[in-house]
């Protein structure tokens, strides 16, 4: 299964490029156009040489629409042929093992041998929605409950309860049941040390989301290495972190681009979630000393500025990080922007440019009809 997960680097990028979509919707546009979005940015992806795309659970927050990942990444995958698709992830304890067996069964069966199951344990919004989710207020037991629920996962993806088991003749389908037994790859994602040891103790591949816990990618890194146990899925670890990152034609448009999302992430740290702003509304925005020191350190992780300015920054923190892939997340207000970044990064790079044939729906990689449509 290593091949699934390691990915190619391509053009002059040390490691492989991947995309991290938050689906994000800004203000005066809708969720059905920030999923357009999506659609277009998986199909440049893919076009140039991107490794994979991943869309992240999220609930109750205004500015994204990405609160049900199986269901965006169905439609992506009916608008690409090759790049991986997945979860980045899939808040495990906000579900029943089964559901999620299910419905990653379902993709690998739609998309078979291009899925990832990116799989997280924070609630991925706050704590009211996540008990609303859960339909239980008892929050910390789901978190502690995290490798119990990942164990019974895998044995659903595996089809290999053992006999006695209670759910041992309970099914997962789509699933090895029905024949083959391929299943999408699992990862653990995390922002500190609890995925990162986890992770490495069953040698699984672990992704860490630098774009907004800086400080600790390092440390959780570290932690994932020296954890590190060989197993049937990796001889060795592999990581990736998600990076925060947005290039423009114009540097300082690139600026203006991305104080949009950090006034966004303002407000969703105190208690105002709302759509993305537009870059005039965060320009004018009031910002008080305290609240324009939060912005500022923000930024400060983020990788922005000219093509050549971008990779810089990410062939730096490449560099400090060791990271095996970096997965880019490029926030803005509007799709246009985030499109524009992902090309201009592709061009600094040197990435391929496949035909539009041979990424298009109905076309395998040497653009020919897919057996049976």
């Amino acid at each position: 299964m290593s091949d699934a997960i390691r990915g190619e680097a391509r053009g002059t990028a040390p490691v492989p490029l991947s995309v991290l979509d938050l689906v994000t919707v800004g203000s005066g546009r809708t969720a059905s156009q920030a999923l357009a979005t999506s659609v277009e940015i998986s199909r440049l992806a893919e076009r140039r040489g991107y490794h994979r795309h991943w869309v992240a659970e999220h609930h109750s927050m205004p500015g994204v629409a990405s609160s049900s990942p199986a269901v965006i990444l169905a439609h992506l995958a009916a608008h690409t042929r090759r790049i991986r698709l997945g979860s980045g992830g899939v808040m495990l304890p906000n579900h029943a093992p089964l559901v999620i067996a299910e419905q990653f069964g379902t993709l690998e069966a739609l998309a078979p041998g291009r899925v990832d199951l990116g799989l997280g344990r924070a609630p991925g919004t706050d704590g009211a929605t996540a008990a609303a989710l859960r339909r239980s207020d008892r929050l910390h037991e789901g978190a502690d409950d995290f490798p119990q629920q990942l164990s019974e996962l895998t044995r659903f993806l595996d089809d290999d309860f053992p006999d006695g088991h209670p759910y041992a003749r309970i099914h997962a389908v789509p699933g090895p049941v029905q024949g083959p037994k391929g299943r999408p790859p699992v990862w653990l994602l995390g922002s500190s040390g609890f995925s990162a040891r986890l992770a490495g103790s069953l040698g699984l591949p672990f992704a860490f989301a630098h774009h907004f816990s800086a400080q600790n990618t390092i440390p959780a890194l570290d932690l994932y290495r020296d954890s590190f146990r060989p197993s049937a899925v990796l001889d060795a670890p592999y990581a990736l972190i998600g990076v925060a990152a947005l290039a423009a034609d114009d540097p300082k448009e690139a600026r203006r681009q991305v104080l949009t999302g950090a006034l966004s992430m303002l407000r969703l740290r105190t208690g105002r979630p709302g759509l993305v702003p537009t870059p005039e509304e965060a320009e004018a925005y009031p910002f008080s000393a305290a609240e324009r020191e939060f912005v500022e350190s923000w930024l400060a992780n983020v990788v922005y500025g000219s093509a050549d300015e971008v990779r810089e920054g990410l062939d730096g923190l490449r560099k400090r990080t060791g990271a095996d892939e970096l997965m880019i997340t490029g926030n803005a207000h509007g799709g246009d922007a985030r499109v524009r970044s992902y090309e201009l990064i592709a061009d600094t790079y040197g990435l391929p440019e496949l035909s539009d044939a041979a990424a298009a729906p109905g076309a395998d990689p040497a653009g020919a009809p897919v057996a049976g449509e």
